[in-house]
């Protein structure tokens, strides 16, 4: 499995509350705000979103490059950063 980041790490380390949009591992200022503009403002927004697709990988991928624009790294940084949170907390 590969490293995972700091922002990572702190993410999945606790229940997700009202974190926003941005504390997300793979989501920066620059998707964060178009995620925002969608609506997607909140973790928890995105989280019901993974959750709709199922957990599944390469649909949340997909709907995150079409929702965002976020590239490859990007996509699998969310993706195994709402999934290792999961696992811990559902």
């Amino acid at each position: 499995m590969s490293s995972t980041s700091q922002k990572h790490k702190e993410f999945v380390a606790e229940p997700m509350g009202e974190k926003p949009v941005m504390a997300l591992a793979g989501i920066g200022e620059v998707l964060g705000k178009r995620l925002e503009d969608k609506g997607f403002d909140k973790a928890y927004v995105v989280l019901g979103q993974f959750l709709v697709l199922r957990k599944d990988e390469e649909l949340f991928r997909e709907w995150l490059k079409d929702a965002c624009g976020a590239n490859v790294k990007q996509q699998g940084d969310c993706y195994g950063c709402l999934r290792e949170w999961c696992d811990s907390f559902l």
